[in-house]
């Protein structure tokens, strides 16, 4: 998986780019704990190309929203595929991580 992120007016936009899975499940744990040590809490995660999540990748979201929380933002996910929003609606975690068009659309009232 790649990641990269850039900081935006309101918050950090984070792109993941390949499978959330066991293998990059922690990479994307730690990638967003660093995001949120330089000092951006409000995060978007751009799923726009991730086209496949297991159970190891959405425990590794639950995981950063919890973090961005814990220093007082938020973590909302953006432009997710078909299989990623069918995981997370098996699981119910839809009701947890919202999900926007775009990362610009995450924050955008707030």
């Amino acid at each position: 998986m790649d990641l990269s992120y850039e900081v935006k007016d309101s918050y950090a936009e984070i792109r993941a780019a390949g499978r959330l899975n066991m293998v990059s499940a922690p990479k994307l744990r730690e990638f967003v704990a660093d995001v949120v040590a330089s000092g951006s809490s409000r995060i978007v995660v751009n799923l726009e190309d991730t086209a496949f999540m297991d159970s190891s990748g959405l425990g590794a979201l639950i995981g950063c929203l919890k973090a961005a929380r814990q220093a007082g933002g938020d973590l909302r996910i953006a432009a997710v595929q078909p299989q990623v929003k069918m995981v997370l609606e098996l699981t119910s975690m839809d009701r947890v991580l919202t999900s926007y068009a775009t990362a610009d659309e995450a924050f955008g009232n707030d």
